[in-house]
């Protein structure tokens, strides 16, 4: 008993038992604290799993078309030719599609979207704002299906028989540019997925339009009010200038989501391997060749390794894009 009693009164035994990690008699355990070093693993484990994913799609498409690049060499992507009968496979038709089409659409949605942000954030009174906002996200959730065979039984019909004909006729005889607008008029072509896709990205560029412009600091904005600025000088000299790299990102971004997009493109370009400058002309874009051809392609066949390369250029030019929009908004952030 004498032991036990010396043991307990003694400070220094007590001072060793702190030091081994014991709770002092008037400390409370946190709840889950013995389930933190699980949680930080799990978010490490999350954070892992997004870069092992892309980097086993990256070495598929690049170890999958391999053969391709080494049996048709560097001229590949700047071979126009595309003959599943002779095997003759170049990436050269599609890529210029891909640029064209989404080239295109900017050319399309950008007026657009900034008529639309300008409206929203300057004009609107809040009653109109919030049900056009509301239509701006529903129209973004529309399925890029839905926009293919919308423009394939509605879109493209219209143009070919009401629009495209007096164009073809007024401006094909322009000197330079009379090549632009000279093909057939059967409503398929690189101008129908320009337009479908414009619409496709309409919302989505309008969105982060809004938020950049809302973001302006009110100061800003009420000292050109003030100084007797209109309403478009505001807009011009001060919002847009504001936010201009941020602008130029959200522009790349919606640039990327059109080089990518596939079943809306495949439904209304003619999905024809040449190349032409004609507006009307048919073409094809690196998806939708993919859409079109993969499921017939047999495996481990120069067929396939050659849309298999097709499909790691495209993740090239994807990632080149948006690598180039984000170091813009994180420019205009700093």
């Amino acid at each position: 008993m004498s032991a036990i009693a010396d043991t307990s009164l003694d400070p220094s035994a007590s001072q060793a038992k702190v030091a081994q990690g014991s709770p002092s008699p008037g400390a409370k355990t946190v709840p889950g604290a013995n389930l933190d070093p699980i949680f930080k693993a799990a978010l490490y484990g999350c954070g892992a799993l997004v870069l092992i994913l892309l980097c086993s799609i990256v070495v598929l498409l690049f170890y999958g078309g391999w053969p391709a690049l080494a049996h048709f060499g560097p001229s590949f992507y700047w071979s126009a030719a595309w003959n599943p009968v002779t095997e003759k496979f170049g990436a050269a038709v599609m890529i210029y599609g891909t640029l064209f089409t989404g080239f295109l659409a900017l050319l399309i949605a950008l007026p657009m979207s900034f008529g639309i942000a300008f409206f929203l954030t300057e004009i609107a009174p809040q009653s109109v704002r919030r049900p056009i906002g509301i239509a701006i996200q529903l129209l973004a959730a529309v399925p890029s299906i839905i926009f293919g065979m919308w423009g394939s039984l509605i879109v493209a019909p219209i143009l070919a028989s009401t629009i495209y004909p007096p164009i073809i006729s007024v401006l094909s005889h322009v000197p330079v540019l009379g090549y632009l607008f000279k093909g057939p008029t059967n409503g398929a072509g690189m101008l129908t997925a320009g337009i479908i896709l414009a619409l496709m990205i309409i919302p989505f560029i309008t969105a982060m339009f809004v938020e950049i412009l809302e973001s302006v600091p009110a100061m800003l904005k009420e000292s050109a009010y003030g100084v007797g600025a209109t309403t478009y000088e505001v807009f011009r000299n001060v919002s847009v200038p504001y936010g201009r790299t941020a602008l130029v990102g959200a522009v790349m971004l919606g640039f990327g989501r059109a080089l990518g997009e596939t079943m809306a493109v495949t439904f209304v370009i003619g999905n024809a391997n040449r190349i032409s400058a004609s507006l009307f002309s048919s073409g094809a874009t690196i998806a939708s060749t993919i859409a079109n051809e993969f499921p017939d392609a047999p495996a481990g066949s120069l067929r396939s390794q050659s849309l298999l390369e097709l499909g790691f250029v495209l993740f090239v030019i994807s990632f080149i894009v948006l690598a180039i929009s984000r170091m813009l908004v994180r420019t205009n952030a700093k």
